[in-house]
């Protein structure tokens, strides 16, 4: 079957790569305080630039677009023009929301903005998932254990004997009738990576946290990449990289490549 996942893992092999790099681009993240969306727009087309061969993905945040209304909707339609027709694009948009609207989500996502897949938000149940797993080679990562500090005031809370990220990644499972269902997972908390693996070891994983939230990119390679099915997401440390220049972004993104391809091997 011709599926997301599947697509995922050729590319994954065929680039050597876990490299997702996520697109969380705004003007704090810049010397200067008077940068404006323009300068914005330009940066992330050096990003792009500079590590389109290197990463398996990219991962644009729509927080980041919406901030700045239609403008920002503009940048997000140029965005998605740089991206060769091979690059995969995951749209980290975080929807969850009851089927009709969920269907005009995925309409929006999907066929108006062009991404392969999308992360979600189990909280509202399967009829929130399902508009966005129809197509067989649209994907989701579905939120199960994310990298943020609170997190644990739900994800970790106790169902009879497993914690509630564990029972998402059960029901993820369940919804992978397509073949183009994946997981979110932190790095922050690599033991947690190796739970959802036990209980879901044929899915992909997306694991943001590395770099500038403390994720150890060792351990979530070792625990996460089953089959080579992961993906490592990492936004500050290459997109704000030193100087900010095209060589730099460049060079801390083949660091992080190389790194992962020394822990893979291991």
């Amino acid at each position: 079957m011709n599926s997301f996942n599947s697509h995922l893992l050729k590319t994954i092999e065929s680039k050597k790569s876990h490299l997702c790099v996520g697109l969380d681009i705004n003007p704090e993240g810049f010397i200067n305080k008077n940068t404006t969306i323009e300068d914005l727009k330009y940066h992330t087309q050096k990003v792009i630039s500079a590590t389109e061969d290197l990463a398996v993905a990219f991962k644009p945040n729509l927080g980041f677009y919406e901030r700045w209304g239609s403008e920002g909707f503009k940048w997000l339609e140029e965005t998605m023009e740089v991206f060769e027709d091979d690059t995969i694009v995951i749209g980290d948009a975080k929807r969850g929301d009851i089927g009709n609207t969920a269907e005009q989500y995925a309409i929006s996502l999907f066929d108006h903005f062009g991404f392969d897949a999308v992360t979600i938000s189990p909280y509202m149940g399967f009829d929130s998932i399902k508009p966005f797993i129809e197509n067989p080679k649209k994907g989701v990562f579905v939120l199960c254990k994310t990298s943020n500090p609170s997190s644990v005031d739900f994800q970790n809370l106790k169902l009879e004997e497993n914690s509630l990220f564990e029972i998402v990644a059960k029901k993820c499972i369940e919804w992978n009738k397509e073949g183009n269902v994946g997981i979110v997972v932190g790095a922050t908390a690599p033991e947690e990576i190796l739970n959802v693996r036990k209980v879901a070891p044929d899915l992909p994983l997306l694991i943001p946290g590395v770099g500038a939230q403390g994720g150890n990119l060792e351990k979530s390679m070792k625990y996460g990449n089953k089959d080579g099915k992961c993906l490592i997401n990492v936004s500050r440390g290459i997109i704000f990289s030193s100087d900010l220049s095209e060589k730099s972004i460049r060079n801390s993104a083949k660091e992080y490549v190389d790194k992962m391809r020394k822990f893979r091997d291991e």
